[in-house]
């Protein structure tokens, strides 16, 4: 009887050992599964989950802008009365002065950041170098100069084609420096007798309050050597195009889309004073519309 009990116990062994080898189911009526076939979908898979193509911008446009409410008065309003400016900041060549000039400018800017006690950022932006109007400034001068020689007219346009080769190829960059100023209007505690007195009073504080504390960094950093200028509307509008645009930017360049006026609010053909009332009307009814939305989700 032991005799068997052994034999049985190495016979089942040995179906198990052939049953692994040949990646079977021990249990003969479960179903085959393919371990390999399974490895190599998830591995797919997982390699399809982070293949992004190149040209695909980040999807922030809609994030950033979905409170936002206009763009006026040389601040970005959000619908909660949250006000920004901006300020381009020129920087200084620090490492080409001397020691003492160096302290000078530390201490000042630590200075001016121990008296500040609102809230502020800083923000970098790298920008493509456009050279073209440089280039376009030299080819112009050169063709419309009389006292140069014919070499030097052939070496001129050699020059220019090497430069327009030369940015095509290699593309350079720079770092734009801002400072980013947020003022949020309390509503409440402002007084007007209708609503349009109530809008012109959050703007006039919101930048009032903003313009100071621009021109308090301004007479400070002036003092670092570094130069703070406000931007406008305008300035703001180039500043979001680059963020969002980066590689669209370097051929459909901001200040084309200015000249060809895709910038203007109304189109610049002549109209008649009824199709301009139309238009008008068409505003302020979308206006009235988002206005009673935003009630609605108040309440």
């Amino acid at each position: 009887m032991m005799d068997i009990i052994i034999m049985g116990t190495f016979g089942l062994i040995i179906y198990i050992g052939a049953r692994l080898i040949m990646k079977e189911p021990i249990l003969p009526w479960k179903e085959k599964k393919d371990i390999g076939e399974t490895k190599f979908s998830a591995k797919k898979e997982k390699k399809n989950k982070h293949n992004i193509p190149l040209d695909q911008e980040p999807n922030v446009f809609e994030d950033f802008f979905h409170d936002v409410k206009e763009i006026n008065n040389h601040m970005i309003r959000y619908k909660d009365n949250k006000f920004v400016l901006l300020a381009e900041v020129e920087p200084v060549n620090y490492f080409l002065l001397s020691q003492e000039e160096q302290e000078a400018i530390d201490v000042t800017f630590e200075r001016w950041l121990a008296q500040t006690n609102y809230h502020f950022q800083f923000y970098l932006q790298n920008r493509y170098i456009d050279l073209s109007e440089p280039i376009e400034e030299m080819r112009k001068n050169m063709i419309e100069s009389e006292d140069l020689h014919d070499n030097a007219i052939e070496y001129g346009k050699s020059m220019v084609d090497e430069l327009t080769k030369w940015q095509q190829i290699s593309p350079r960059y720079e770092t734009k420096r801002y400072l980013v100023f947020t003022y949020q209007v309390k509503v409440n505690a402002i007084t007007a007798d209708d609503k349009e007195e109530l809008e012109e009073k959050i703007v006039d504080k919101a930048f009032s309050e903003l313009y100071r504390r621009f021109n308090t960094a301004k007479s400070q950093l002036r003092k670092a050597r570094m130069n703070v200028q406000l931007l406008t509307s305008e300035g703001i509008s180039e500043v979001l195009y680059h963020a969002f645009n980066r590689r669209k930017a370097v051929k459909n360049r901001f200040k084309d889309i200015g000249l060809q006026e895709m910038l203007a609010v109304y189109v610049t053909a002549d109209q008649d004073d009824t199709r301009i009332e139309l238009v008008k009307e068409g505003i302020d009814l979308e206006f009235s519309k988002e206005e009673e939305k935003q009630k609605e989700q108040a309440s």
